[in-house]
């Protein structure tokens, strides 16, 4: 690496990878980029007062999702997300009926999916409906409507009417947000009704989350803590997390840790 990289270099490599990770840790950026942590301080509080990231201790996080697509979001942590999708996918028993919800840790959860896991999979996602399309154990269910393109997913009326006459055994919930007194939280009031409703019909709840949204307050709230039966963390959150969820009778696993 370089160690003369210019200031606009540095941020454009710092933006990279946040876009890959969700967040970076000042230590590890100023040892790849051979400088003081002091000049990485600067440039991640430049940073964050332009609004490329969100200052945290020890380092910056990706901004909140609201104002991104699911398309964006993607493309964000990707392997991360991977991680947390194999430990969720084991929730998923054969002969359930389960609904996954829009995002995009949910839709890692649908790809990875057996391809020989008889399920039924409904969904108001047409991205996590793709995912699961050609897979020959699972019997595929849209839920229509007008799509949202900031969400990903149908979350309207007609998509309440479609959910309406599912009873789901499980609800991979999405969430923008997570917190042990707030609950679960979206940005999007419509999103945030929808996803109330259809786990309000579903005999369980789960939801993997990645680190930036443990505490992280959306607008609208979804359902009360405990209403969510089973948590997935990553491997790597905070070390008193497990006990503070537990603690709500909430059942928690953490994803293995990945190869970076």
């Amino acid at each position: 690496m370089r160690a003369d990289l210019l200031l606009r270099e540095r941020h454009a490599l710092i933006q990279d990878r946040l876009r890959q990770s969700g967040r970076v840790l000042s230590a590890e950026l100023a040892q790849e980029l051979r400088v003081s942590e002091d000049t990485i301080r600067r440039d991640l509080r430049d940073m964050a007062s332009a609004g490329l990231c969100e200052r945290v201790y020890g380092g910056a996080l990706s901004l909140p999702t609201a104002s991104t697509s699911l398309a964006e979001r993607v493309t964000v942590a990707p392997k991360r997300k991977d991680m947390l999708a194999r430990a969720a996918v084991g929730f998923l028993k054969a002969g359930m009926t389960v609904f996954i919800d829009a995002g995009s840790t949910n839709l890692a959860i649908a790809r990875a999916i057996p391809a020989d896991l008889e399920l039924t999979v409904a969904t108001n996602t047409p991205l996590i409906a793709a995912a699961v399309m050609d897979k020959p154990g699972v019997t595929l269910l849209l839920i229509g409507g007008k799509i949202d393109r900031q969400v990903g997913a149908a979350i309207g009326a007609k998509a309440q009417q479609d959910v309406s006459v599912l009873r789901p055994d499980l609800c991979v919930l999405g969430a923008c947000g997570i917190d042990v007194n707030a609950g679960l939280t979206a940005f999007g009031f419509e999103d945030a009704e929808f996803k109330r409703f259809v786990a309000g019909r579903s005999t369980s709840v789960l939801a993997a989350v990645t680190n930036e949204k443990l505490g992280l307050l959306g607008s609208h709230a979804v359902i009360p803590i405990g209403e969510c039966a089973t948590l997935v963390l990553e491997h790597d959150a905070p070390a008193d997390t497990d006990k503070a969820y537990v603690q709500r009778g909430i059942h928690v696993v953490r994803s293995e840790k990945g190869i970076e």
